[in-house]
């Protein structure tokens, strides 16, 4: 007997691998609605919102599809599952393919004043900006620890390197922004201070 949908909510992600390996859809939906934000979280930061970012994401999730019994551990099933879409970012990133409608020039808003401080969307963005100019395994340390909540041994078990490892990813992943950052730092907290945050 299958148990009903809402009983998959109370299991945990062990029962869920067990029953989605079994072919139950309700345990393999359960298992995405658990875990998709977080993984499409990491691979849109990772690509700086890239259109397919949600592709990308998904990839994982099918991969898991195909085997759920390829994740040898229930408890590792995030971290197994933020690897698997950080790789297809990765892997995406060191496709060439034409430019796109994203990469397009900006044109100027005239009405825009250039010495008027930044509001807090345009500060995300520069933020957002500079965090995917970083090497790509800076990033997903950074993206892994600062913004998904990852404790460093879990983000070190994401990534397959040692903790020590992971703390100089993120040590460097620092240095780079507060460098890169470093310029602009005064009209960025203007901006920020004058919406109020």
């Amino acid at each position: 007997m299958t148990p009903e949908p809402s009983a998959f909510r109370q299991m945990s992600d062990a029962g869920l691998l067990k029953a989605a390996a079994g072919g139950s859809h309700a345990a393999f939906a359960e298992i995405a609605s658990r875990h998709y934000q977080p993984v499409y979280r990491l691979v849109w930061r990772m690509t700086n919102g890239a259109a397919d970012a949600e592709d990308m994401a998904q990839e994982a999730f099918v991969k898991l599809w195909q085997n759920p019994a390829q994740v040898r551990e229930a408890a590792a099933l995030k971290g197994w599952l933020m690897r698997v879409a950080a790789n297809a970012a990765i892997d995406r990133s060191r496709k060439p393919r034409g430019a796109a409608l994203d990469e397009a020039p900006e044109v100027a808003d005239p009405q825009a004043r250039p010495d008027a401080p930044l509001d807090r969307e345009q500060a995300a963005r520069l933020v957002d900006a500079r965090i995917a100019a970083l090497p790509e395994r800076q990033r997903l340390a950074l993206s892994l620890v600062y913004f998904e909540g990852l404790s460093n041994i879990e983000a070190a078990a994401v990534l397959e390197v040692s903790v020590d490892a992971l703390e100089s990813l993120l040590a460097r992943a620092r240095r780079g922004l507060k460098e890169s950052l470093s310029a602009g730092w005064r009209e960025l907290l203007g901006g920020l201070a004058e919406t109020g945050q």
